[in-house]
């Protein structure tokens, strides 16, 4: 692969997990306005669906143009009930634990989503636990619970139900790698992104209108930009410009630079938010960020091991 292609693939991952990293900042902004999850979630969702729909669509049609067959039934609605877990479920609960904790702890505490993949493969999937797992584990929750202990002291019981549901959002997300990866395969990543994605945004919408009756149009406009940051500048675009840098550079490159995510997340609560870093805050940083990378380099180095 040419030189090009490869600077094109790092500008690409980079910039995604940068946009990746904004969403908890863009939520807290738009919490300061009108202190509601499930209204901003729902937001976020007008703007994404409309998008995700029209790539589904044009996917399908590139299918059918180029003769290939089109997903089975089951596949699609193995989808549906994917997106519904990983998505929905997961960002109901990250966006009202936001409501409790800092950006930073919730991003720290939805990181660590590859730690939970590896206790739930061990038990429902038949994956090996290794050593090696089980350190990385050990290194990444001592990180969070560092962090943890100094936020609680200001927030007491809230951090607790805040860190609680954004685990919650980690296991859903775990969860929701752990069964696509079968239903990718057959679907194109495209296309299952696009019909999980839409599942989950239709659901929240009906979850807005079953308990509310409708959908609260009386924010300012600076609300809609931050409602529309969270869903096309911090969804949309960033799950494509990973995807597209993923296949120009690979898994490993990919994943190791979408572990600098959190410390991106970390400056811009600083920075926009003015949140407080303190040395327990970095300690724990340094924990999680290093547990993750750890599980993520001992995992990129087995297929090398296995040749």
């Amino acid at each position: 692969m040419d030189r090009r292609s490869l600077i094109t693939g790092y500008l690409l991952v980079a910039a995604g997990s940068a946009m990746f990293s904004s969403k908890a900042i863009f939520i807290k902004l738009a919490y300061l306005e009108r202190y509601d999850s499930l209204l901003i979630l729902a937001w976020r969702m007008v703007f994404a669906l409309p998008i995700f729909l029209v790539v589904g669509a044009a996917e399908l049609m590139r299918r059918k143009a180029e003769g290939k067959p089109l997903p089975r039934r089951n596949a699609v609605l193995g989808a549906v009930g994917i997106g519904l877990i990983g998505y929905y479920l997961a960002m109901v609960l990250d966006f009202a634990g936001l409501l409790y904790v800092t950006a930073q702890l919730e991003r720290l505490a939805l990181f660590t989503y590859p730690i939970f993949l590896i206790f739930l493969g061990a038990v429902f999937f038949g994956m090996r636990l290794t050593a090696s797992s089980l350190i990385a584990a050990l290194i990444t929750y001592l990180g969070l619970a560092v962090v943890f202990v100094s936020d609680f002291s200001l927030g007491g019981a809230n951090v607790t139900l805040g860190t609680l549901l954004v685990l919650g959002a980690a296991v859903s997300f775990a969860l929701y790698q752990l069964m696509a990866k079968r239903y990718i395969g057959e679907m194109g990543s495209t296309l299952f992104t696009s019909v999980a994605l839409s599942a989950a945004a239709v659901t929240t919408l009906a979850h807005v209108f079953i308990v509310r009756g409708a959908l609260d149009t009386s924010m300012s406009t600076h609300y809609f930009m931050l409602a529309a940051g969270i869903g096309i500048l911090a969804t949309v675009l960033p799950s494509f410009f990973v995807n597209a840098g993923l296949a120009r550079i690979g898994a490993a490159s990919t994943a190791i630079i979408s572990n600098v995510s959190p410390l991106l997340t970390i400056y811009f609560a600083v920075v926009l938010l003015g949140e407080e870093f303190t040395l327990p805050h970095a300690i724990g940083t340094a924990l999680v960020v290093g547990g993750v990378g750890y599980h993520t380099w001992r995992e990129l180095k087995k297929p090398a091991v296995e040749a």
